[in-house]
């Protein structure tokens, strides 16, 4: 007898969007990775369906790493939070001077979960994960009961090849080193913020949320002396500036007037009295590089399709501080937030 489909022991909910349930049981576990998961990820090593993927680094200096993804709403302008675990993941290897290789993901779903919606978000991986030839090559399913899971969570790991020359970390930026920012920031958070309160703005507001490799590759392969690499991920600019500035006890001087923020991430930031600043980015970094290859750097990052500004600089004193100089020219301390402004945005 043919075996039944996917959706024949699952529930539907009203309107005929097929849902999981919780305790079906192997069978339906089975399928639901067959069907949505294996057939979005065609890499080989998945398909040995093993309880792990054996991966061939040679003499390969290695970079791993993990993260986990809880964002609410699950889509968002320019993304979901399945293309936004591939980015977020790479990006962290990425930073550390390493090309992405291999993806993990681990698959939280929550019992009422559309099977249409699950799948769009494996589709959504598979496309993000091929734009840098990442391999999603090993990863694991649970289901949850109805209002234990918020719909999806996912937890992936991280293997990519270190190609920089030289350690990129905290501890390397030196005084007279000049800070880049790839791009204009805070538009993520913006972009989340918007579809939770149903905002409009005059013009579309989009994730910032991509690849950055391909711009940490172009900036390695110019040569240019990259002491330090950091995402403006979760707590923005203003946080990932303090983490360096307090790793390295260090000062970093910053410039708000050349501080890119589009008009629309401004708008919806005084709207609710939040700080660009401190509003995530998942397709911006900031770079630490000596004075001497600030424009070399700043040279690739262009040609790699960036829009790069140098903000500021390091300065020897006052240790682990970051100190803001304002649009009206007043210097005051750009300190790191004790919480988030807006949780749940990665």
């Amino acid at each position: 007898m043919k075996e039944p489909g996917l959706t024949c022991p699952v529930p539907h909910e009203p309107g005929g969007t097929v849902t999981l349930a919780h305790g079906s049981g192997g069978r339906l576990m089975h399928r639901l990775i067959r069907d949505i998961f294996l057939a979005a990820f065609p890499d080989p090593a998945l398909r040995e369906a093993h309880d792990g993927a054996i991966l061939d680094p040679s003499q390969d200096r290695l970079a791993f790493t993990t993260d986990s993804f809880v964002i609410r709403p699950i889509f968002f302008p320019g993304g979901d939070i399945g293309s936004l675990a591939v980015h977020g993941t790479a990006n962290d290897l990425a930073m550390c001077g390493a090309q992405p290789l291999y993806l993990s993901c681990g698959c939280i779903l929550e019992e009422g979960l559309s099977l249409e919606a699950l799948a769009t978000v494996a589709r959504s991986m598979a496309a993000a994960a091929a734009e840098i030839g990442l391999r999603i090559v090993t990863g694991d399913t649970k289901v949850v009961e109805r209002g234990k899971g918020d719909g999806i969570y996912l937890n992936t790991a991280g293997v990519g090849r270190v190609i920089a020359a030289q350690p990129i970390r905290p501890d390397r930026v030196r005084p007279g080193d000049a800070v880049i920012v790839s791009g204009d920031v805070g538009a993520h958070g913006a972009a989340v913020l918007s579809v939770r309160e149903g905002l409009k703005f005059e013009t579309e507001l989009k994730s910032d949320a991509c690849h950055l490799w391909p711009q940490v590759r172009a900036l390695l392969e110019s040569e240019a002396d990259v002491h330090c690499l950091r995402d403006l991920t979760r707590g923005g600019l203003a946080t990932a500036l303090n983490e360096i500035a307090q790793t390295a006890g260090l000062c970093v001087r910053a410039d708000e007037s050349s501080i890119p923020v589009r008009p629309a991430v401004a708008g919806a930031c005084e709207m609710f009295g939040l700080d660009p600043l401190y509003m995530a980015c998942e397709g911006r970094f900031a770079a630490f590089v000596p004075q001497h290859d600030c424009e070399r750097a700043l040279a690739a990052l262009q040609d790699a399709g960036a829009a790069p500004v140098v903000i500021g600089e390091v300065l020897a004193e006052p240790r682990g501080e970051v100190r803001l100089t304002t649009r009206i020219g007043v210097e005051r301390a750009l300190d790191m937030l004790s919480g988030e402004q807006l949780p749940r945005i990665c």
